[in-house]
């Protein structure tokens, strides 16, 4: 009677199962649509408003001379990159941030790591004269590897794994911490830090297609070493103890996630300053939809993110037309409400 029962158990999870599996195919499909969506209209919308029959032939005749062609390709395609790689990377950064933590409050602007890349630029302006983004990226990512480790260490005092409150609080407190000391900065010495007064905002329009390009190598690293990671970030989701009996080595796991966490949110923030929030949002809504798989967690968010971080911008151009509201300040007011509801519900405990 028992091997009957778990034989009829065994097939009556297959159809569930193939579900689930349809359901993730198709969500899949319709990011991707979204994606592709959001970026035509990224590349039509702006001060100077494009048709779509306009964009259309500036994308697949970039040499004819028109003022939509030099629009397109000089202004709004090097932005929409921009877009992608940025939110491409910010997504996938909260995603193993939330599953290393289990914590679904944790993200890189709530846990101070953009604030800390910040700081850092900052810090490589004032002393050393750095303007360029090839010159201070360097600092981007030293800056967000501290605060990283510095987070984790105040979070783990005491031994033991870091609770979801005491995380946030410890990043809360260094990221007011660090950008008090990046204001102080930018306040007694305003000619140097001229070009980053509004840097921490989070823009997507100050930074060229060289930059991005210089930037490409370790978003694409980190977003490869997060997908290697995400088998390992199941086990670790059922606990240190359990993930370390099925062969998870726990300890190299945290290192390459902090590692990768250090390559996405440092380079971002070496991009287009702090952008907060995108890291929360995304992937725990993708987690309500395709469940706590960490592939399928990491393969949406690196597709959904990029989405928002479109309609943010597209948004913040349209709102204050002929001029325009940083992406950091649109999905600051988009994202305050969402971590307020995460906060309440029980199930923000953890993961």
């Amino acid at each position: 009677m028992t091997i009957a029962f778990r034989r009829r158990a065994g097939r009556g999870d297959t159809p569930a199962r193939s579900s689930l599996y349809r359901r993730r195919a198709v969500g899949l499909v319709a990011i991707l649509a979204a994606l592709l969506v959001a970026m035509l209209l990224s590349l039509a919308h702006g001060a100077n408003p494009l048709g779509y029959d306009q964009v259309w032939s500036a994308l697949w005749n970039r040499d004819d001379g028109s003022q939509a062609a030099i629009i397109v390709w000089t202004e709004r395609w090097p932005r929409t990159l921009v877009a992608l790689g940025v939110g491409a990377a910010l997504g996938v950064a909260g995603a193993v941030i939330q599953a290393l933590t289990r914590n679904p409050l944790a993200e890189p602007g709530i846990l101070g790591v953009n604030a800390g890349a910040g700081f850092a630029v900052t810090l490589g302006a004032g002393l050393l004269g750095l303007t360029g983004i090839t010159q201070y990226v360097w600092f981007a990512f030293l800056g967000a590897a501290l605060t990283t480790i510095i987070v984790f260490v105040i979070g783990s005092a005491g031994g033991g794994t870091a609770s979801p409150v005491t995380l946030v609080l410890a990043g809360v407190a260094l990221w007011a911490v660090l950008n008090g000391f990046s204001t102080f900065l930018t306040l007694i010495d305003p000619e140097t830090f001229r070009a980053f007064r509004n840097w921490g905002l989070g823009s997507i329009s100050r930074t060229g297609l060289e930059d991005t390009l210089l930037v490409a190598p370790f978003l694409v690293a980190g977003l490869l070493g997060a997908v290697a990671l995400a088998g390992s970030l199941n086990s670790i989701a059922l606990g240190d103890d359990l993930a370390a009996s099925l062969g998870t080595r726990v300890a190299r796991t945290r290192v390459i996630g902090v590692l990768v966490i250090t390559l996405l949110a440092g380079g971002a923030t070496a991009l287009t300053g702090g952008i907060a929030f995108v890291g929360l949002m995304v992937p725990h809504v993708v987690r309500w939809f395709v469940g706590p798989d960490q592939r399928w967690i990491i393969a949406y968010s690196a597709l959904a993110a990029p989405v928002l971080i479109l309609v943010a911008d597209i948004l913040g151009r349209i709102i204050a037309r002929p001029g325009e509201i940083e992406v950091g300040i649109i999905t600051a007011i988009i994202g305050a409400p969402v971590l307020i509801a995460l906060v309440r519900r029980r199930e923000a405990s953890g993961l």
